[in-house]
This record gives C-alpha cells, sequence and structure tokens, in this order.
C-alpha cells in the first residue's frame, strides 16, 4: 500500500515538472515576440515575429540548435500539460458545460503547442528550405473555407474576450500561491504582469480574431490566407498612434511572458 502511495506521489510530481517546463518555454516564446516587435516598433532592430518566425529567430543565433532543443522540449511539456488538464483533470474543472468549453479549449492548445514544439525540433535537423513560403493551396474548398474562417475567427473572438475578462476578475491570482510569497514587491509585480499580459494578449487576439472574420464574410475565392501576429503588429503600427500603440502592447506582451515565469515558479495545482 505504501509502495503504492509513493508512486502516485512521484507521478504527480512529474506532472507538475512538466507543467512547469511548460510554462517556462511559452514564457520564453512571449517575452522574445515581445522583446522583437517593441524593438520594431522604433526602429531599434527586431522584427513582427510570429510564434515559427521565434524558432527561425533563435536557430540564427549562437547555440542555436541548443536553443531550440531546450525550446522545443518545454513547448512539448506544455502541450502534454494541457492534454492532461483536458483529458484527465487534476484540477477539478468538471464536465459542466463550463467546464467542457475549457477543457475543449486546453485540448486545442495542446494542439497547437504540439505542433509548434515539433516544429523547434524538428528545424534542428533539417536547413529551412528557402523556397518554401507557405503559400501552397488549400485543401479546404471555397465553402468549407468560409465556415473555417468564420469559425475560427469566433473562437479566437471569444478567447480575446476571455483574457480581458480575467483581468478584469483577477481570477488568474488564485492560480498562484500568492500567500507563501513574503515579498509585497513580487507580489505587486506578478498582479502587473498578470493585468498587463492579459491585456495585450487578448488585443493581439481579438485583431487576428478581426483578420479570419473579414476573411471569411468577405471570401471572394480568391487567396485569401491566415494571418496571425506578425500581421497583428503591422495593424497596429499602421494606426494614427503609429509606433506607441505597437509599443505598448509588445511591452505587455513581455509582461505575459514573465507572467508565464512566474507560473513556472509559484503555480499551484489544485485538485
Amino acid at each position: 500500500m505504501v509502495t503504492i502511495v509513493q508512486s502516485t506521489e512521484t507521478m504527480d510530481k512529474k506532472i507538475k515538472n512538466v507543467a512547469y517546463a511548460g510554462f517556462a518555454a511559452k514564457g520564453a516564446v512571449y517575452t522574445i515576440t515581445g522583446i522583437l516587435a517593441f524593438l520594431a516598433a522604433f526602429n531599434l532592430g527586431g522584427s513582427k515575429a510570429g510564434k515559427f518566425q521565434i524558432i527561425e529567430f533563435l536557430e540564427k543565433q549562437p547555440f542555436g540548435k541548443v536553443l531550440l532543443a531546450v525550446l522545443g522540449t518545454g513547448l512539448v511539456c506544455y502541450a502534454i500539460w494541457r492534454f492532461i488538464q483536458s483529458v484527465q483533470d487534476p484540477e477539478n474543472i468538471g464536465s459542466s458545460k463550463k467546464g467542457i468549453v475549457k477543457r475543449v479549449s486546453f485540448f486545442i492548445s495542446g494542439l497547437v503547442y504540439l505542433g509548434l514544439g515539433i516544429f523547434a525540433i524538428v528545424d534542428i535537423f533539417y536547413e529551412p528550405n528557402s523556397g518554401s513560403g507557405g503559400g501552397g493551396s488549400s485543401f479546404l474548398g471555397p465553402q468549407l473555407k468560409i465556415y473555417a474562417f468564420i469559425a475560427v475567427g469566433l473562437a479566437l473572438a471569444g478567447k480575446g474576450i476571455y483574457q480581458f475578462i480575467k483581468a478584469y476578475k483577477g481570477d488568474f491570482l488564485k492560480k498562484f500561491h500568492i500567500g507563501s510569497i513574503s515579498d509585497s514587491k513580487k507580489k505587486k509585480a506578478i498582479k502587473t504582469f498578470g493585468y498587463s499580459g492579459l491585456i495585450s494578449r487578448g488585443i493581439m487576439t481579438c485583431i487576428i480574431s478581426y483578420f479570419f472574420l473579414k476573411a471569411g464574410f468577405s471570401f471572394s475565392g480568391g487567396s485569401e490566407s491566415m494571418k496571425g501576429t506578425e500581421e497583428a503588429f503591422s495593424f497596429l503600427q499602421d494606426n494614427s498612434s503609429g509606433p506607441w500603440l505597437m509599443g505598448l502592447v509588445a511591452a505587455g506582451l513581455v509582461c505575459y511572458g514573465i507572467y508565464m515565469f512566474a507560473h513556472a515558479r509559484y503555480r499551484k495545482f489544485d485538485g
């Protein structure tokens, strides 16, 4: 009986370590994204990069292959944690309508980060093909493509709004061992990074949602393509506020990255 209990505790600790590694990797992606975009906003170098461009950026750095291996492994860990949240429900989210929606969203998030992690790891062994621009023809027919764009746009809109709701309610603070942090400045920093990061992520997600919905409702059967983080930054940069709004949102994404690092350090697990 004692052996079984010890085995369970060990398994739980392994799951937590997988989650911690995933939070750290996700934090690295958002921090680098925000820093590069902030620099680009004020013509200080950098670039308006999405997640896949971040992988290309890291590959070009000293010890780039090692960085990709660490990042890719961490992103796969984050994907595994999302799958565990979705299937095993270790934090007792439950099977209510709200719980099911959250668990399905966790599973979809896991698929996205699993793909990103695998891409990073595979990129270690293969040289990038300069002739591939990702502009191949879609396997979706015109009508299905309309539905796909609209469905993704609506899902992203819901996700973006949810980020604002989380920031407004402050619910995200319940996921931390705030009481165990004796330094009041550190507590305040986690709150500030969380609020700023969630709002900036919500803005970016809603802009990308707008791209998808616009493409879906105005689909002409042409070469409409998916737009992501890079195009969202361009959208912010091209408005009347110029670089300042883009720089502000980019700084917010850095805050979100730091907020993820705080998860890797202080996250508590219910259930």
